[in-house]
């Protein structure tokens, strides 16, 4: 517990400018129309989890993930092996099937980033022209080759790069017989997605502006308030299963 309470207060501190630069980047693509494009893949999934479609969160955020190519594209279920998220290729097949417009601004998570779909999607998306937000181990993912064919990583596409503090190999306990346990990424990567918004918030406040933030759908007419700002993005936010 004292591992994970030094790490969470690491992280909180030590990513206040990086936060910052993150909230003014989706602050000004909200304010331009756009939508939060949330991706991770694994146990990164759970980031794009955090940001779209949560009370408490931004409305205009939409969630992607690899069984996008099986809900949306048709794909077979047993496409989703789990080394899927190692092969390059699926991202452009992904991005045809995402409702990406020109404002919306990206948030991808992967704690080793060097996993080909992540990677190339993230090239697609500066192609593209968005703006980048990663979240990654800067440890891990400098100690490990890229899986991408041109050896790039995540944090090399991101205009702004996120460092969750997790360690190589995320867990933090060592075992006496080798190995560890308690890992922290899902941990700080949910913590640094909620301080972006928080911060995001803060700016909309300051400049007068009403933050389109979910309530929650079990508390006296949160349906209606959600149902309400979601209709404002029609086809444009994706909640999955």
């Amino acid at each position: 517990m004292a591992t994970l309470t030094a790490t969470i207060a690491r992280v909180a501190a030590g990513q206040r400018a990086a936060v910052a630069r993150a909230a003014d980047l989706v602050t000004d693509a909200l304010r331009a129309g756009g939508v939060v494009q949330a991706f991770g893949t694994g146990h990164s999934e759970g980031l794009a989890l955090e940001i779209a479609g949560r009370a408490g969160g931004l409305v205009p955020t939409n969630r992607i993930a690899l069984r996008d190519l099986v809900l949306y594209g048709g794909a077979p279920v047993d496409l989703l092996d789990p080394t899927l998220e190692r092969d390059p290729t699926v991202a452009h097949r992904l991005w045809e099937l995402a409702p990406v417009r020109p404002p919306d601004v990206f948030v991808i998570a992967s704690n080793s980033g060097i996993n080909g779909a992540v990677v190339e999607f993230a090239s697609l998306v500066k192609r593209h022209g968005h703006g980048l937000v990663a979240i990654v181990s800067a440890e891990h993912s400098a100690r490990m080759p890229s899986r991408h064919p041109d050896g790039h990583r995540l944090a090399d596409f991101a205009d702004v790069l996120l460092d969750n503090g997790a360690p190589y190999g995320d867990a933090t306990l060592p075992l006496p017989g080798g190995g560890a346990v308690g890992a922290v990424s899902s941990i700080t990567a949910a913590l640094l997605a909620q301080q972006v918004v928080v911060e995001v918030v803060a700016r909309l406040l300051a400049a007068g502006e009403t933050p389109p933030v979910y309530l929650s759908a079990n508390v006296p007419h949160g349906d209606a308030h959600n149902s309400e700002l979601e209709a404002r993005y029609a086809g444009r936010l994706r909640r999955g299963t």
